[in-house]
């Protein structure tokens, strides 16, 4: 595997993409879909590449907040806590 110098390394090499609002982390994707994380520190060698390749980072997009559960999935995940299913719960209930 030949090493890649930052002289080599140009904005069509990697896209990125920030993180979090911070902007603490961002994403490098490599061509290939290969995902690096890169610390926002300007002693890191990945972020000094990123800053010398007059790259951009698209802005951080929160994801969607989750559906709420309802409460069948609730009570599934309460018993799955516990390593019981519904049946087992059923005729726990009903033994004598």
């Amino acid at each position: 595997m030949a090493l890649t110098s930052t002289a080599d390394i140009t904005p069509e090499t990697y896209s990125y993409c920030w993180c979090n609002e911070e902007q603490t982390h961002l994403k490098r994707t490599d061509a290939e879909g290969n995902v690096v994380f890169v610390p926002a520190d300007p002693l890191n060698y990945g972020y000094k590449a990123f800053l010398s390749s007059g790259a951009t980072a698209e802005a951080y997009v929160a994801p969607p907040e989750p559906e709420p559960l309802t409460t069948e999935e609730k009570v599934t995940r309460l018993l799955s806590d516990y390593g019981l299913s519904r049946e087992e719960l059923q005729a726990i209930l009903l033994a004598d």
